[in-house]
C-alpha cells in the first residue's frame, strides 16, 4: 500500500466537502457547512495492482478577497479542482487553480470537476463541458461532471486520480 496526499480546491460552496463525504462515507447532506482551514479524511482506494491510502485534504474555498492558502498544498501528490456547474464565476476560476497546481509542480496530476450536475439541464451541462475541454486543453479523463448528491462520477474521479498518482511514482 502507498499513501498519497490529495487536495480538493476551488471556490467556496462548490461542493468539495460534499464530494469527500460522498466518497469516504457514501453520505450526502443538503446542509452547507463552510470549511475553515483544512479537514483531512482517509480512505483506501483499491486499484487493480495496488491499494492507495488517500489522505484527502478538504481545503477551504477561495474567494476574490481571500485566495487559496497554498501552504496546504505542500507535499501534494494529486488534486481535484472543483467548480459549481450552476455558477459561472466558479467555472471562470478554474484556470487560476490549474495554474496554482502547475506552479507547484508540472508532475502533480489533477482532475477538474463540474459539480452539482443534478441541478442543471443536461444539454447546457454538455455545452459547458465541451467548451471547457477545449478552453482548458484537457483530456476527457481530466474533466468530469459530478454530483455529490447522486454520487455521479465521484468514485470515478478519485479512482482516476489515484491511477494517475501511482503511475507517476
Amino acid at each position: 500500500m502507498v499513501s498519497r496526499k490529495i487536495a480538493l480546491i476551488g471556490d467556496f460552496s462548490t461542493g468539495k466537502t460534499s464530494l469527500i463525504r460522498r466518497f469516504v462515507d457514501n453520505e450526502f447532506s443538503d446542509k452547507y457547512l463552510s470549511t475553515i482551514g483544512v479537514k483531512i479524511s482517509k480512505k483506501i482506494i483499491e486499484l487493480d495492482d495496488i491499494d492507495v491510502q488517500g489522505l484527502i485534504w478538504d481545503i477551504e474555498g477561495g474567494t476574490p478577497t481571500k485566495p487559496l492558502n497554498q501552504t496546504y498544498l505542500r507535499g501534494l501528490h494529486g488534486c481535484i479542482i472543483a467548480s459549481d456547474i450552476t455558477r459561472i464565476e466558479t467555472i471562470n476560476s478554474l484556470e487560476n487553480y490549474i495554474n496554482i497546481i502547475k506552479s507547484i509542480s508540472e508532475d502533480v496530476p489533477y482532475i477538474v470537476v463540474l459539480n452539482k450536475y443534478d441541478k442543471i439541464d443536461e444539454e447546457k451541462a454538455q455545452k459547458i463541458y465541451k467548451e471547457l475541454l477545449e478552453h482548458l486543453k484537457l483530456d476527457d479523463n481530466m474533466l468530469y461532471c459530478t454530483s455529490a448528491k447522486s454520487g455521479l462520477n465521484v468514485e470515478n474521479v478519485f479512482n482516476s486520480l489515484a491511477k494517475s498518482m501511482v503511475q507517476r511514482v
